[in-house]
C-alpha cells in the first residue's frame, strides 16, 4: 500500500474589523508608536466587538472562508479541532459549537489547549488522524479573542495581543506532500511565568479575584522572550537536521507571530534569510492560537506545491515545537 500522508489541502481566515493602532494605545497605557515598534514590530491589532460575539464567532468565519473557497462540502468532514486559549464557555466544547453552525452534520470535534503552540500540537493531532486512515478530512482552526483576557491598563500584555482565526484542511495525500516530521516539547515551568492566575481549579473566581484583576493574562516578559528564542531555535535546528535541510532547500519559516525580534533571532539562529519569513506581526500583532494559520492565509498565494515549511512556535505552559511540511498545493 502506498503511505498515507496528511497534507494541507485549503486555507481561510478571519480578522476582526476594528483596528486598534498604537497611536490609540497613546491613549490608555503609557507608551508610545515607536516604543512598540522597535521592541515588538507591531503597528496595529484587530480586536473583536460586539455583544454576543465570542472565539466561535471567528473560528466560523475561517471555516466558511475555507469551504467557499475549495467547494468542500461540510458534511463530508469528520473531526473539528479548534486549537484557543479562549474558548466561548468552560465545559462545552468550541469546537462541537462550530461543527453545528458551518453545517459539519458528521463530524465530532473538540478543544485543544497549548497556548501559542495549539495550532501546531493540532498540526500534529489532524496529520495522525488522517495516516490512521480512518478519517478522511480533518478541519483544524486556530482562533482566539485574546481581547477577552488582556487588562488594557497593563502595556506589558496590552500593546502584543489581537483577536483573529485561521483555518486549515487536512486530508490524505499520496504523493509523500503534507507533514513530514515534527518535535514537540513542554515544561511545567513556565506556568510561573505566562498564566492568568485565577479561575482555574487552582484559584475559583471569586469577587475578591475580580476586584483584584486576577483574571488577565500575566507575562514575565524577558523570562518569556528568552524561553522563546532558545527552545524555538533549537527544536527547528533539530527538524532541520535530521531531515537534511538547510537554509538552501527551505522555502518558508513559519514562526509563531509573538514578536518581531524573537522571529528575527530564531531566522539567524537557523540560518533563514528574512525574504523566507513569513510575517505578518505588524498587522495582527499575537493572535495566539491564531498566527500560524494566518500566516498560511496571508502568503497562499505565494505558496507552491513541494515547497518546504518549517513551522516553530512557543506558548503559555511551557509548550513549544517545530514541524517541516511540504505544501501539497499551487493556490
Amino acid at each position: 500500500m502506498t503511505k498515507i500522508t496528511a497534507a494541507i489541502t485549503a486555507v481561510g481566515k478571519y480578522v476582526p474589523e476594528y483596528v486598534l493602532t498604537n497611536k490609540e494605545l497613546e491613549t490608555m497605557v503609557d507608551t508610545n508608536d515607536e516604543w512598540i515598534t522597535s521592541r515588538t514590530g507591531i503597528k496595529e491589532r484587530r480586536i473583536l466587538k460586539g455583544e454576543g460575539l465570542g472565539t466561535s464567532y471567528m473560528a466560523i468565519k475561517a471555516a466558511e472562508e475555507l469551504l467557499q473557497k475549495s467547494n468542500v462540502d461540510p458534511a463530508e468532514i469528520d473531526l473539528i479541532i479548534i486549537g484557543t486559549a479562549t474558548p466561548d464557555l468552560p465545559i462545552a466544547s468550541t469546537a462541537a459549537y462550530v461543527a453545528s453552525e458551518i453545517g459539519a452534520v458528521n463530524a465530532f470535534g473538540y478543544d485543544l489547549q497549548a497556548a501559542c503552540s495549539s495550532f501546531l500540537y493540532g498540526m500534529s493531532t489532524a496529520a495522525s488522524y488522517i495516516e490512521s486512515g480512518r478519517y478522511k478530512k480533518v478541519l483544524l482552526i486556530g482562533a482566539d479573542k485574546m481581547s477577552s483576557i488582556i487588562d488594557y491598563k497593563d502595556r506589558a500584555t496590552c500593546i502584543i495581543f489581537g483577536d483573529g482565526a485561521g483555518a486549515a484542511l487536512f486530508e490524505p495525500n499520496y504523493e509523500g506532500l503534507g507533514l513530514q516530521d515534527e518535535y514537540l516539547r513542554s515544561d511545567g515551568i513556565g506556568r510561573d511565568f505566562l498564566r492568568i492566575e485565577a479561575g482555574g481549579s487552582l484559584m475559583p473566581t471569586t469577587q475578591e479575584t475580580v476586584a483584584s484583576d486576577k483574571h488577565f493574562v500575566y507575562q514575565e516578559g524577558k523570562t518569556v522572550f528568552k524561553y522563546a528564542v532558545s527552545n524555538m531555535a533549537d527544536v527547528a535546528g533539530k527538524v532541520l537536521e535530521r531531515n537534511n535541510l538547510t537554509e538552501k532547500n527551505i522555502q518558508w519559516l513559519v514562526a509563531h507571530q509573538a514578536n518581531k525580534r524573537i522571529i528575527e533571532a530564531i531566522a539567524k539562529r537557523v540560518g533563514v534569510p528574512s525574504e523566507k519569513v513569513m510575517m505578518n506581526i505588524q498587522k495582527y500583532g499575537n493572535t495566539t492560537s491564531a498566527t500560524l494559520p494566518l500566516l498560511l492565509a496571508d502568503y497562499e498565494s505565494q505558496l507552491k506545491k513541494g515547497d518546504n515549511l518549517i513551522f516553530a512556535a512557543f506558548g503559555g505552559g511551557f509548550t513549544w515545537g517545530a514541524a517541516y511540511v511540504k505544501w501539497a498545493y499551487n493556490s
